[in-house]
C-alpha cells in the first residue's frame, strides 16, 4: 500500500510539473507579438551601448527578459529577412531577393508562414506596418494567414525621387486589409504612431482568444521621420528622434498588455531586420535625406547588404512575464528563423514536417538554460553564399578579400584575419559551406587554385 501511494505522488507531481511547461500543453497558449524594426543597427539602443539615444522601454523589457548579443537576421536586405522571419527557412530557398512596386511576384505561395499556422490553431492574427513580401493580392498579409492588415506593401522609399526605375505611376499607399486606401507619399510622419494606434486597438478588441501580432515598423528606414511631438527629444539628432518614437511604442503596448490583464500570458520580441544602411547610395541623397540619418553598428564591422556582422547581428529582446527570467543576457547564437519552431511549439502547434525547417526551438535558451548552440549560420547576401559562423569561428569568402577568418569571441569588430595560422578550421567552415551551397543552390564563390 506504502509503494501504491509513493508511486500514485510522483505521477502526480510530473504531472503537475508538465502542466507548468508551455510547451507541453495548450489549455492556455500565449499571446504573441513581433516588433520587426527596419533597418535598426546592433548599437542603436542604450541597453546596446548608444551613449545618446534614450530608449527606457525597450531597457526596461531587457531587464524584465533576455537580451541577446548574438542574435542575427537571416538576410542582410529586406524582403528575404522578412520571408525567413515567417517561415524558419533560409530565404535562399524561397525569396532571396528585395520585392518592389514593379515586381509581378512575392513569398512563393507554397511556403507556410507562421500566421497560418497560428491562424489555423484558433489565433486572431494582424500584420501592421511594412509588409515586403509581394503586394499583388495574393501575395498580401490577407492571403497568408493574417486576419487584418494596416500598412505600406513595400518600403517607404519606394517612390520617386528614390528609386529612378520607377516612374510617377508607382504611388506609396497606405493598405487596410487588400484595399490601398490612402496615398502617403512624403507624408510620413505619422506612420509610427498610427501603427502604435493600430496595434493597441487590435489588443483591446481581442482579449477573447490568442492572438499573434505582427508590427513590421517602416522605420528607421530612410527617409526617416517622426511626428512633431518627438522632434528635438533626442540628443542622438533626428535619427534619435525616430529611434525614440519605437521606443514610445513600445512603452504604449505594455502599457495595454497590462491595462487588459494580458501581460502574464504574452510573449513579446523585439528586433530588427537587418542592420543599418551606412551604405547607402547616391540616389537616396535627396529630399532631405542626409548620410547621417542611417543609423549604429556599435562596434561591429559592416552594415546593410553586406556579409560583416554589423549587416546581419541585430538587437533582440525577448519579454515573457513568469516564463522568461528576468535580466538575462545570452551569449549564445540565435537568429530570426529560430523563432518560427520555437512560437509554434509553445501555442501547441505542428511545426510542418513536408519542408526544411532550418530554425530551431530556442525555448530552453529562453528559460535561461545553459544551452550551447553547435549550429552552423550562413550568410546569403542575394544568391550568393558569402560567410558561415560556427560556434566562436566565422569564415567569409567573397570576391574582393579572399578567405577571411575571424574568432568573434575576442574579435566582433573582424579586424583580424587569423586564416594563415587556421588553415584546417579554413577548411572544415568551407566544407560546410560547400555542402550547403550543394542542398540550397547558393552560389559559391570558386576557389582559385
Amino acid at each position: 500500500m506504502y509503494k501504491i501511494t509513493i508511486r500514485l505522488r510522483i505521477i502526480c507531481l510530473i504531472g503537475l510539473l508538465l502542466s507548468c511547461d508551455p510547451e507541453k500543453q495548450n489549455e492556455n497558449p500565449p499571446n504573441i507579438i513581433i516588433v520587426f524594426t527596419d533597418d535598426m543597427g546592433y548599437g542603436d539602443l542604450s541597453s546596446y551601448g548608444h551613449p545618446n539615444i534614450k530608449t527606457t522601454q525597450l531597457d526596461k523589457m531587457a531587464d524584465e527578459g533576455i537580451r541577446f548579443t548574438s542574435f542575427y537576421a537571416a538576410a542582410s536586405v529586406c524582403s528575404p529577412s522578412r520571408a525567413a522571419l515567417l517561415t524558419g527557412r533560409y530565404p535562399i530557398r524561397n525569396v532571396p531577393n528585395n520585392f518592389g512596386p514593379e515586381s509581378k511576384n512575392g513569398l512563393p505561395i507554397n511556403e507556410i508562414t507562421i500566421a497560418q499556422i497560428l491562424k489555423n490553431e484558433g489565433y486572431n492574427t494582424m500584420a501592421i506596418g511594412k509588409w515586403h513580401l509581394g503586394h499583388q493580392p495574393e501575395y498580401l498579409p490577407t492571403a497568408r494567414g493574417f486576419d487584418l492588415f494596416y500598412g505600406l506593401p513595400y518600403s517607404n522609399d519606394m517612390i520617386l525621387p528614390w528609386c529612378p526605375w520607377l516612374t510617377e505611376d508607382d504611388k506609396l499607399f497606405i493598405y487596410e486589409d487588400s484595399n490601398a486606401v490612402e496615398e502617403i507619399g512624403f507624408d510620413q510622419e505619422n506612420l509610427t504612431v498610427n501603427y502604435t494606434k493600430k496595434a493597441t486597438e487590435f489588443i483591446n478588441d481581442h482579449q477573447d482568444k490568442p492572438f499573434f501580432l505582427y508590427i513590421a515598423h517602416s522605420m528607421p528606414h530612410l527617409p526617416i521621420s517622426t511626428s512633431e511631438e518627438f522632434i528635438g527629444k533626442s540628443k542622438g539628432g533626428l535619427y534619435g528622434d525616430v529611434i525614440e518614437t519605437i521606443d514610445w511604442s513600445m512603452g504604449e503596448i505594455f502599457q495595454t498588455l497590462k491595462e487588459t490583464g494580458l501581460d502574464d500570458n504574452t510573449i513579446v520580441i523585439f528586433t530588427s531586420d537587418n542592420g543599418p544602411w551606412q551604405n547607402l547610395p547616391d540616389r537616396m541623397l535627396q529630399q532631405g535625406v542626409k548620410e547621417t540619418h542611417a543609423g549604429s553598428t556599435g562596434l561591429l564591422k559592416g552594415s546593410k547588404n553586406t556579409s560583416y556582422e554589423g549587416g546581419f547581428r541585430v538587437p533582440a529582446i525577448i519579454r515573457w512575464p513568469k516564463r522568461i527570467p528576468e535580466g538575462i543576457v545570452s551569449r549564445e547564437l540565435a537568429n530570426t528563423m529560430d523563432l518560427f519552431p520555437t512560437l509554434i511549439k509553445l501555442a501547441g502547434a505542428e511545426i510542418p514536417y513536408d519542408r526544411v525547417i532550418d530554425g530551431r526551438n530556442i525555448y530552453n535558451l529562453l528559460k535561461g538554460e545553459n544551452v550551447a548552440s553547435s549550429a552552423l549560420f550562413f550568410y546569403c547576401r542575394g544568391v550568393n553564399l558569402e560567410a558561415v559562423r560556427k560556434g566562436k569561428w566565422k569564415l567569409r569568402h567573397t570576391k574582393d578579400k579572399g578567405f577571411e577568418l575571424y574568432d568573434l569571441d575576442i574579435d566582433p569588430s573582424e579586424i583580424y584575419n587569423l586564416k594563415e595560422s587556421n588553415q584546417e578550421i579554413v577548411k572544415e567552415m568551407h566544407k560546410e559551406m560547400k555542402r550547403f551551397s550543394k542542398e540550397t543552390g547558393a552560389k559559391l564563390l570558386p576557389i582559385k587554385e
